[in-house]
């Protein structure tokens, strides 16, 4: 009976990760306190902390949650682009504009939770698998160098969410004259101006 124990589990995480979001986009992240939680996800706080240890472990489970759904969503996004240049730049693009259109991850972004999406993006391993999905098969030069091209990527992405470009055409531009360049050499566009 342990699989059921541990399906129970796992089915009661995501309830309170789902209600953590809910509340994310009506608050925002950094006012969203645990005893909110419970309250919404319909648990005490001793249950919630069961399940995690503090906001920061909350916080990291949420995000990497979500970190999975959108790398999955993007890479169906750009799995028949051959081009590599175009791979990444479509992948990079898709992410911001996937963030952008989910409340629940746009709250990240918002005045005075930026920080806390920069911290958990700067060190998570789950984000860096997220980056190098982006660059599978895409990027060129030596493949240990590629965790390290990946949180560059991150960081791109994080940076144009928190100080988004002009518009989508401006950010276009930017990803392909200035990132693409750096990870697939011999490969720079030149911007439609």
């Amino acid at each position: 009976m342990t699989w059921l124990r541990d399906e129970k589990s796992e089915a009661a995480a995501e309830k309170i990760l789902d209600a953590a979001a809910e509340l994310f986009v009506e608050r925002g992240v950094a006012t969203t306190g645990m005893g909110d939680i419970a309250k919404a996800a319909g648990c005490s706080r001793a249950t919630l902390y069961r399940y995690f240890d503090g906001r920061v472990a909350l916080h990291r489970a949420f995000v990497h949650r979500e970190a999975r759904r959108l790398g999955e969503q993007v890479a169906a996004e750009v799995a028949d682009i051959a081009d590599p240049a175009e791979r990444i730049t479509d992948a990079i693009l898709a992410a911001i504009r996937s963030v952008r259109e989910t409340p629940a991850l746009a709250a990240w972004f918002a005045v005075g939770d930026a920080g806390i999406a920069s911290g958990l993006a700067s060190t998570s391993e789950v984000i860096e698998v997220l980056g190098v999905t982006f660059l599978a098969g895409a990027a060129a030069g030596d493949p240990a160098e590629l965790p390290r091209q990946a949180r560059w990527v991150v960081r791109v992405i994080v940076s144009l969410l928190t100080v988004p470009g002009v518009d989508a055409a401006d950010e276009r531009a930017m990803v392909e004259q200035f990132v693409v360049p750096a990870l697939v050499p011999g490969q720079a566009i030149v911007p439609n101006a």
